[in-house]
């Protein structure tokens, strides 16, 4: 079975209609300010508007608040919460719990024991996402087109559904695909011409090598 395919960090009419077309399952529309992919919260129904039955919205936060949550959830009509902060798995619990939808929690990845911590979410998150570790005092921690050793994933066999990001472009994703054996492959600066601008050219190219 192909692995599915989520574009992040989409803030454009073009970029979303550019992962539609090329068949992506899902989009992610990240709520976390200092990220040059940041979507306000107040344009996010523009988006929503546009993704409703054709891909799967979901949002991404960072140590969110429950305020900040709420909006999100019900301007983008989300489909799905990423946690990419530090978010324990009671919180991920609650999160769950509180919205009624799927959380995705990001693991950052560098070593064996980051990919142990998945179990630890078994029935808290209902989706792992292994990311690559980003240095030390970064101000975001995700989409900085890092990657971790896939072969770290190469034997897994967790309590939980998974995805790959990290570092993940057009012209490795299907190799990353062999490697791990991902049912899911998660890009953002792959697929971008600069930080936070994506290009429609590269989402097509990246949903086409990830099925062959």
């Amino acid at each position: 079975m192909a692995a599915k395919v989520k574009i992040c960090g989409v803030t454009t009419p073009a970029a979303l209609d550019a992962a539609i077309t090329a068949r992506a399952e899902y989009v992610g529309l990240n709520f976390f300010p200092p990220s040059p992919r940041h979507l306000p919260v107040r344009d996010a129904g523009a988006l929503a508007a546009r993704t409703e039955g054709r891909i799967i919205s979901v949002g991404v936060f960072v140590d969110p608040d429950d305020s900040l949550l709420t909006q999100a959830v019900t301007a983008a009509r989300l489909g799905a919460i990423q946690l990419h902060g530090a978010e324990s798995p009671a919180r991920a619990a609650e999160v769950k719990a509180r919205f009624g939808m799927p959380v995705w929690k990001v693991l950052p990845v560098s070593s064996a024991s980051d990919i142990a911590r998945a179990e630890s979410y078994v029935g808290a998150a209902d989706f792992i996402l292994f990311d690559a570790k980003t240095p030390k005092g970064s101000a975001i921690p995700g989409g900085m087109g890092l990657r971790f050793d896939w072969q770290l994933l190469a034997a897994y066999h967790g309590g939980l559904p998974w995805g790959l990001a990290g570092g993940l472009t057009a012209s490795n994703v299907a190799e990353a695909i062999r490697a791990t054996g991902a049912p899911l492959v998660d890009t953002s600066s792959g697929v971008e011409s600069a930080p936070g601008v994506k290009d429609v050219d590269r989402i097509a190219a990246f949903c086409k090598a990830a099925r062959l």
